[in-house]
């Protein structure tokens, strides 16, 4: 008997994968184990889960299949109304299969746990979780629901977990949470993700790469500006949710920045660390937007300097405030999809340019592959050992890897 996990969705969702796959045992039917943990960001995400798991009954006839995740949380009927589920299994016991047979309500969570792996299976980069949940109530966004309210891994805990990676071979570590910059609040009113990542840095000296998964622009702390300015193992890399670049738009979201924000806050991160690479979450054709908004968010990639886009061509979720609003046709959503990922490659592609000839650190991956400092993805020409940092010439790029 085995027991196996589906993930998709975040990085939270991976690193908690590789938890179970740890705790995880077969049950009394005697049945091999798959626990496919669903995402529920998009309404694509949940049909993709759904058809992954018909399709893993009908290969795998006898399987015992467990669904868990954010799906099970707030597409709950919907899975349980699927023959080939087994069980459903909420995000707040997730992490504990002694406790799969509870039912508990993921909004009444306070603590979050924190994880306990020596490694992540096929991975160079390891996640470790250190907040979870969401206090906002963004009018597209079904994930609170999800996830629950906002709460953090102590400090202590944090550090533990990086400090075990590190033992056990790992190069570089990725903070990762729902709401990243919302890290401490719940623990401590005077602590921050800034105060986290300086100590880290310090307790931990042998961790030679620390990045941060995607953070909400306008709640970077002081703390955690300074540090992109003077803690050279924290990776000149940011991965920004800002959504929209237009000011009416952004406040039907109910998201916490404007325009200006986003670009002064790119502006001040880049003159403390030149060089510094901006990443970014875009979603196109929000109900109600205009061409004209639009076009704000499409000039917003060159404003900002973004160079790695994830554009979301907007889905409604049902149950949230957006799914009630005007909504853009189809065509002009998938329209705007288009261009906001056109003017994204065009982005990266100008970004490998000015890499040509530069010697770079990588740390390397699996199939003759490494990711800069910056993040840009990186072909060697033969194999070469998973886990190393190295020190190479980037002789060209094919417009989405370099080449060195």
């Amino acid at each position: 008997m085995s027991v196996e996990t589906l993930t998709f969705g975040c990085r939270l969702n991976t690193v908690e994968s590789e938890v179970l796959r740890g705790r995880a045992e077969p049950g009394a039917t005697g049945r091999d184990l798959v626990v496919v943990n669903t995402c529920a960001v998009t309404a694509e995400a949940g049909r993709q889960a759904r058809k992954a798991i018909r399709r893993l009954a009908r290969t795998r006839p006898g399987v015992e299949i467990v669904v868990t995740g954010c799906g099970a949380e707030v597409e709950r009927a919907d899975y349980a109304a699927m023959p080939e589920v087994a069980r459903l299994v909420g995000n707040a016991v997730k992490l504990r299969p002694e406790r799969w047979g509870e039912t508990a309500d993921i909004m009444a969570a306070r603590t979050a746990e924190p994880t306990r792996i020596d490694a992540m299976a096929g991975h160079s980069r390891a996640f470790v979780p250190v907040q979870n949940g969401c206090d906002h109530r963004c009018t597209f966004c079904v994930i609170p629901f999800g996830r629950g309210n906002s709460r953090s891994v102590p400090v202590a805990d944090a550090v533990e977990q990086v400090r075990r990676l590190v033992a056990h071979g790992g190069r570089e570590v990725v903070l990762t949470g729902v709401d990243l910059t919302a890290y401490g609040r719940d623990l401590d009113p005077d602590l921050t993700l800034g105060r986290l990542v300086r100590t880290i840095l310090s307790e931990v000296p042998d961790l030679a790469r620390l990045r941060l998964s995607s953070i909400d622009s306008v709640e970077a702390d002081r703390d955690l500006i300074a540090a992109f300015a003077e803690e050279p193992r924290l990776m000149p890399h940011l991965h920004l949710s800002l959504q929209a670049g237009d000011d009416l738009i952004l406040k039907r979201m109910k998201r916490r920045h404007s325009r200006a924000d986003a670009i002064r806050v790119c502006e001040t991160l880049r003159a403390l660390r030149p060089g510094l690479v901006f990443g970014a979450d875009l979603i196109a054709g929000f109900p109600t937007e205009t061409e004209a908004q639009f076009d704000r968010s499409l000039d917003l990639v060159a404003e900002c300097g973004l160079t790695h886009l994830h554009v979301f061509p907007y889905s409604p979720r049902p149950g949230t405030p957006a799914a009630r609003m005007p909504p853009v046709p189809g065509a002009t959503i998938r329209e705007r999809a288009a261009r906001l990922r056109a003017a994204g490659a065009d982005a990266l592609r100008r970004h490998l340019d000015g890499e040509i000839g530069a010697r770079r650190r990588v740390l390397t991956e699996r199939g003759g592959t490494a990711r800069t400092e910056g993040f840009a993805g990186v072909r060697f020409a033969g194999e070469v050992p998973a886990g190393e940092i190295l020190t190479v010439t980037i002789t060209g790029h094919d417009g989405q890897w370099l080449r060195a």
